[in-house]
């Protein structure tokens, strides 16, 4: 069952404030459900045909959504407007960009750069060439923070609580590498910490290995992680890992952080 499906089953309609109910309705888009009906919407939001019209019909008018000529509903620029003031969205990529594009340059393999949210990773930035490894990647994805190299760098920097909660939680698996065992994910994440970067071994494809590393702010907190994914047949890590551990830094210095002896 989706997001949509659960909340809906978990809350009635009417017992739902108008914020949930306008949330639900833009809870309804995903990246697999890009364009939706007007009954496409009150199924997926939980909502009776006539509260979904009424929303529907106030977002299309600020501009959060679109009406096609065949009536079909789409994300409206309005909310990309708005999005692109996250200080971890269009900001982060603008100044991160040059970075990504040395790495990409160096290696002419797939450049990442994601941030956490919650307990999955979220891809900014892809960079990618006609001859690199094939990934299930796009801006705005979502991916469980343990099956990528940037997610276990955001995992593996994160609060104590948070790593205790997820490896508490039930570790999807995607291909026979993936990581399942929570006390081999916990020493994973000790020796990324160790380390400084993060590899990730065909745990999403079997022909797939990415190298991450770590941005931090200007107080030294990371807060995001950048990578280069590249066929696990011909990876080699020891070559990729200072390229990828250089343009972190080269991120973490633009976005302000001034390195007090090691710390990545």
């Amino acid at each position: 069952m989706d997001r949509p499906a659960l909340a809906a089953s978990a809350r009635s309609a009417n017992a739902r404030s108008a914020p949930d109910r306008l949330l639900a309705v833009l809870a309804a888009f995903d990246h697999t459900h890009p364009a939706l009906s007007l009954s496409d919407i009150s199924r997926r939001a939980g909502l009776t045909l006539s509260t979904a019209h009424r929303l529907v019909a106030a977002l299309t008018d600020w501009g959060a959504l679109e009406r096609d000529g065949s009536g079909t509903y789409h994300v409206g620029l309005r909310l990309w407007e708005v999005a692109a003031l996250a200080p971890r969205g269009l900001a982060l990529r603008q100044v991160a960009l040059p970075y990504l594009e040395d790495l990409y340059e160096a290696t002419h393999e797939n450049v990442q750069l994601a941030v956490r949210d919650g307990h999955e990773v979220v891809y900014t930035e892809w960079l990618s060439g006609r001859s690199a490894v094939g990934v299930h990647i796009r801006v705005g994805a979502r991916w469980p923070l343990h099956v990528t190299g940037v997610g276990l760098v955001l995992l593996a920097h994160g609060s104590p609580e948070l790593q205790e909660a997820y490896c508490a939680s039930p570790l999807t698996s995607y291909t026979a590498h993936t990581i399942t065992d929570p006390v081999r994910l916990r020493r994973m994440l000790a020796e990324v910490r160790r380390t400084g970067v993060a590899v990730s071994s065909r745990q999403v494809t079997d022909d797939a290995l990415s190298v991450a590393a770590p941005v931090r702010g200007p107080d030294g907190a990371v807060t995001a992680a950048v990578s280069v994914v590249v066929p696990h047949a011909h990876a080699q890590v020891p070559v990729l890992a200072p390229a990828v551990r250089l343009a972190a830094r080269g991120i973490s210095r633009a976005l302000g952080w001034q390195p007090q002896g090691r710390q990545d």
